[in-house]
């Protein structure tokens, strides 16, 4: 499983993006899928997870109202759409993906990391 993370850009406050995570291989279905950020000089942080039908989701308090994973298991693509945002939101995003367990919003549960895109958001 290769994660392939893109979208990101430059947007100003208030704007919105939508990033794409395209998982390599057949069993794409099995996998839940997460997005972690990680901003300049802070550690990584979990931003939101769905689980392996696309029915549950769990987001990071910050993002809450504004950002919204999905997923489509038959272009084996995950999804966050990002609205109004906030120059706080600038970072790396990375898409995750495990086998394992729903629901995790630690990077330790995540066997699969794609390399991040960048998110830039001007004020």
């Amino acid at each position: 499983v290769q994660p392939q993370a893109s979208g990101g850009g430059l947007v100003q406050a208030g704007g919105s993006l939508r990033l794409s995570c395209a998982a390599s291989g057949r069993t794409f279905s099995s996998l839940v899928m997460a997005w972690f950020r990680q901003a300049p000089g802070k550690e990584r942080e979990f931003v939101a997870t769905i689980t392996r039908s696309g029915v549950n989701t769990a987001y990071v308090d910050s993002v809450k109202g504004r950002f919204t994973i999905s997923r489509d298991n038959a272009k084996n693509t995950v999804y966050l759409k990002m609205n109004n945002l906030k120059p706080e939101d600038t970072a790396v995003y990375y898409c995750a993906a495990t086998r394992g367990r729903n629901g995790l919003d630690r990077e330790s549960g995540y066997d699969y990391w794609g390399q991040g895109t960048l998110v830039t958001v001007s004020s």
